[in-house]
């Protein structure tokens, strides 16, 4: 007997019902940010006064030099608006979340659900970056727009692959946040490894300062890692110092990371959840 292929029209329809379910937790994610407007306002006025601590500071850096490491004072006050504007969407300060449901047991309820639980997490995650790159990141951006001058993306080529970078950084650094939640399944206290992994990913990342500032032999070192992955790949490809195929190798870069990440983070869970002990189950 032989078996036709289904209808283009049909796959279409299998496609979309896969994608129906994480796209209404990503919708969800992103509406939950909205709950509390008052905190949001807060935490913006909040980033804004320590952005503009930062802005002086690395204004007096340069001083009267024009570029410093292939950085010019614009794009330094660049730098600044985004790792401020993207501090809450890639959680660069941390997350706990799933670490939570772990030692909860709640993590049970989560298994019941019929979807993959890194899955699940995951997009729960973008609706809740997406959610605060609207509440957070673009008025931090128009804020200093408006009060230094921010340096864009020069061309649609350059938008495509901000956009496309700003994607995989928040890839990589969720798989990062997640596999370090992981280590509540073999810790009652896991709290002690996020607060290490969350100083490593503020250093390594380019929150603190541009990673083309530090000496030689550090970047070196961070080129073997994820972290520059997770934030500093985004600045450079913005402010053009990642132009044409520097830029697209960059985001093969980025992208090799996500891919590695996820299957790393995809075994971890799988090893943790087989060790899993809920009320005694």
């Amino acid at each position: 007997m032989t078996i036709a292929p289904a209808p283009a029209r049909a796959r279409g329809a299998v496609l979309w019902s896969a994608l129906a379910l994480p796209w209404a937790v990503a919708r969800l994610g992103f509406r939950r940010q909205f709950a509390y407007p008052q905190a949001a306002l807060w935490g913006l006025i909040t980033n804004t006064f320590f952005g503009v601590l930062r802005v002086a500071v690395l204004l007096a850096l340069f001083g009267t030099r024009p570029q410093v490491a292939g950085y010019t004072a614009q794009d330094a006050i660049t730098y600044t608006g985004l790792t401020q504007a993207f501090i809450m969407a890639l959680s660069l300060f941390g997350w706990t979340d799933f670490m939570r449901t772990v030692h909860r047991g709640e993590v049970a309820a989560d298994l019941l659900r019929p979807l993959n639980l890194l899955g699940f997490w995951a997009a729960q995650d973008a609706g809740r970056a997406a959610g605060q790159l609207v509440l957070r990141g673009l008025p931090m951006l128009l804020l200093f727009e408006g009060l230094w001058g921010v340096v864009w993306p020069a061309g649609a080529l350059a938008w495509v692959q901000t956009v496309l970078s700003v994607g995989l950084a928040w890839a990589c650094g969720f798989l990062f946040r997640f596999l370090v939640n992981c280590a509540a399944f073999w810790s009652p206290d896991a709290a002690g490894f996020g607060r290490f992994a969350w100083a490593l990913l503020g250093l390594g990342c380019g929150f603190l300062m541009p990673l083309a500032f530090f000496p030689d032999w550090f970047q070196a070192w961070l080129s073997w890692t994820p972290f520059p992955a997770m934030l500093n790949t985004v600045v450079e490809v913005w402010v053009g110092v990642r132009t044409g195929a520097a830029a697209w190798s960059a985001l093969g870069v980025q992208a090799a990371w996500a891919l590695a990440l996820g299957l790393v983070t995809a075994f971890t869970l799988h090893r943790g959840l087989r060790r899993l002990e809920v009320a005694g189950g």
